[in-house]
């Protein structure tokens, strides 16, 4: 990217800087009929599109070297490590490979039901071998192994049954004598036992009832534009919206890529499911791969091909285990399927510019020209309020992501200025309204969760952190309309990956529905929620919080009265310069009252015409005294370098 930019002349960059959207079309046919011509860009296209370089693809020999490696760890009883390789090593099995005679990634998958065996990973086990055994219906070992863990979960009708498929699969005269055995046994304690099934769905989402969702109103307001108000007076904790993720457009967080499922964004189990066309993305479930990758990614037979005297009852228990299951088979626009092709360029681009090729695959599939798609959207975009820089880099990444396109997807796309000048509008909406998803993680002091999500048990917790961890974005069309306040009302969080928005406080019939773009009045002062609305939205904040004199914003950065029996505070120049741009008096008799301690809250009473608060830099604002603010900033510095230490 830096190379290209390096490369435009400054006359084609001045032509970018100073581009509208209106002028869009010209920028960008100007630039691409540049790069038309230079070698070293369809080289860099060439190393983002070709399979040949391609370095997310299938590898055979590096699958089986760690299967050995996986093995061999299995014998030193190192099941952590021989869980690791396994999962690598299906992630890079090709679906078609065979070895000693069977096909690698169904060995690979009952290889790993055999260590989480050991870790007392009972369903994830079981599930491991329904893979293999939609893979392979005559896997003796996958039925033997399956067989054993329905034991272990006290399925012994179940278990009966896979060992009684798993003999009369089984070629060797020892192996039959084993599973005779082990029958022998399981046959008896299911004589003796009441068997209770223990059926497990994989991974589905359950939701628990709410009532029916408020229906909101949307409203025009000359300052903020669209944004939702409440019809009617709203308790607090009140469900007023849910939604999915529109069309294709959500995508997991790179740094999450290696620990959350990349459809539902949840947490990746210990036997989590690899694309079976390319090594980019993981899934918590067959359901998701199959959700995200479409039907042309599945590997299940049509019949399960077993031979020989079956009865009826037991042949329908074959097919249900090793035909899977086909309610996933009807969706429309696979997300990931015009990404599968072991090439990398959906791996490098960042998030927003693959969400963008999301989108345009959406719109081809459904016949609608990317303009009608973007209009459709009805997004806001902060095109004019981009920096000079972002500008050429969001021409660049268009083009390019254009190109990237046409090499993986079958439609035939325009390669011209108005299409990529869409691109560049449609990033620029993903920037402004796709929403965080994020998940609460929270780690015991003294007491972590080990690899496998089990509490160690060594020691007694005492504390616990809790962090947000951004796993994704996504766009939420009405979602989107919610506007921003710094004293937000309602608050987002997310299941999987639909949003779910409550309120925080009652609200009254008519009020704005506001939440928080990011940091809140009290976890950041108002000159630093500035700058990042501005910089990240293009606009300026002025909610209550940003408008209003605060006691959060006043005290965050202040410093104590040098007089030790006045409570007030002193401000620097920064805090004293952005709280005169304040310009709303103080309202309400709480509000005055809680700054009271502080300050001569006279002078909020009594704002001059203009608006703005008579305090000056180092002055107390409660007596008056003065403050040597270089001193203090040199002393706080010394108690932080101590601190940090």
């Amino acid at each position: 990217m830096e190379k290209l930019k390096s490369l435009v002349p400054d006359s084609l960059k001045r032509m970018v800087a100073e581009s509208t959207p209106d002028s869009l079309p010209r920028t960008c046919s100007s630039l691409l009929n540049f790069f038309s011509d230079m070698e070293l860009f369809h080289q860099m296209v060439r190393d983002l599109t070709d399979p040949e370089r391609a370095f997310c693809g299938k590898n055979k020999d590096a699958a089986l070297e760690l299967k050995q490696k996986g093995n061999q760890c299995f014998l030193n009883e190192d099941y952590g490590s021989a869980l690791t390789c396994y999962s690598e090593a299906l992630r890079l099995a090709p679906v078609d490979v065979d070895d000693m005679d069977k096909n690698l990634v169904a060995a690979l998958y009952v290889n790993r039901a055999s260590v989480l065996h050991k870790l007392d990973l009972l369903m994830e086990g079981r599930r491991d071998c329904n893979r293999a055994l939609q893979i392979s219906p005559s896997y003796a070992k996958a039925w033997y192994r399956r067989g054993k863990m329905n034991a272990s979960l006290g399925n012994f009708e179940d278990a009966v049954h896979d060992l009684n498929i798993a003999k009369n699969l089984e070629l060797s005269f020892g192996g039959q004598r084993q599973i005779e055995s082990e029958l022998r046994i399981i046959t008896d304690m299911f004589e003796r036992t009441e068997s209770s099934l223990v059926q497990h769905k994989e991974n589905e989402l359950d939701l628990l009832d709410e009532p029916d969702q408020i229906k909101l109103k949307c409203v025009i307001t000359p300052n903020k534009g669209r944004g939702m108000v409440a019809p009617s007076d709203i308790p607090p904790a009140s469900l007023v919206h849910a939604e999915e993720p529109y069309a294709l457009l959500q995508i997991i967080s790179k740094h999450c890529r290696e620990t959350h499922c990349h459809y539902c964004l949840n947490d990746l189990p210990p036997d989590k499911v690899s694309c079976t066309s390319c090594s980019i993305p993981l899934y918590c479930s067959q359901r998701c791969q199959i959700r995200a990758g479409g039907q042309m990614l599945r590997n299940h037979p049509v019949k399960h091909g077993i031979q020989g005297n079956i009865s009826h009852n037991l042949d329908t228990y074959i097919s249900e285990i090793t035909l899977g299951n086909d309610s996933e088979s009807d969706v429309d626009i696979p997300e990931h399927k015009h990404e599968c092709q072991g090439v990398h360029w959906p791996t490098v681009f960042p998030s927003e510019i693959a969400l963008a090729g999301r989108a345009l695959i959406k719109s081809l599939a459904e016949r609608s020209p990317v303009a009608n798609f973007v209009d459709m959207l009805n997004l806001s975009q902060n095109y004019p309020q981009i920096h000079p820089e972002s500008k050429l880099e969001l021409h660049i990444y268009s083009i390019i992501l254009l190109y990237c396109l046409q090499h993986s997807s079958r439609t035939e796309l325009l390669l011209n200025g108005a299409s990529i000048a869409q691109i560049v509008i449609l990033i620029s909406q993903i920037r402004v309204n796709s929403m965080t998803i994020f998940r609460m993680k929270s780690a015991d002091v003294n007491g972590p969760l080990h690899q496998f999500g089990k509490f160690s048990h060594s020691e007694v917790s005492l504390t616990s952190n809790v962090e947000q961890v951004k796993v994704g974005q996504a766009i939420y069309r009405v979602g989107s309309l919610f506007n921003h306040s710094c004293q937000p009302n309602i608050g987002a969080y997310f299941v999987s990956r639909s949003l779910f928005i409550r309120t925080t406080e009652f609200v009254a019939v008519g009020c704005p529905l506001e939440l928080s773009y990011g940091p809140q009045a009290g976890q950041w002062d108002c000159k630093d929620r500035l700058k990042f609305l501005k910089d990240e939205y293009s606009f300026r904040c002025e909610c209550r919080a940003c408008a209003e004199v605060n006691l959060s914003d006043l005290v965050l950065n202040a410093f104590h009265c040098v007089s030790p029996n006045c409570p007030g505070i002193v401000l620097d120049s920064c805090v004293v310069n952005c709280e005169k741009q304040k310009t709303r008096h103080v309202q309400s008799a709480t509000g005055i009252s809680t700054l009271e301690p502080f300050m001569q809250v006279d002078m909020l009473k009594c704002l001059p015409s203009n608006g703005s608060l008579r305090i000056d830099p180092g002055f107390c604002l409660k007596c008056d005294s003065y403050c040597d603010l270089e001193s203090s900033f040199a002393a706080v510095n010394r108690a932080w370098i101590s601190i940090t230490r």
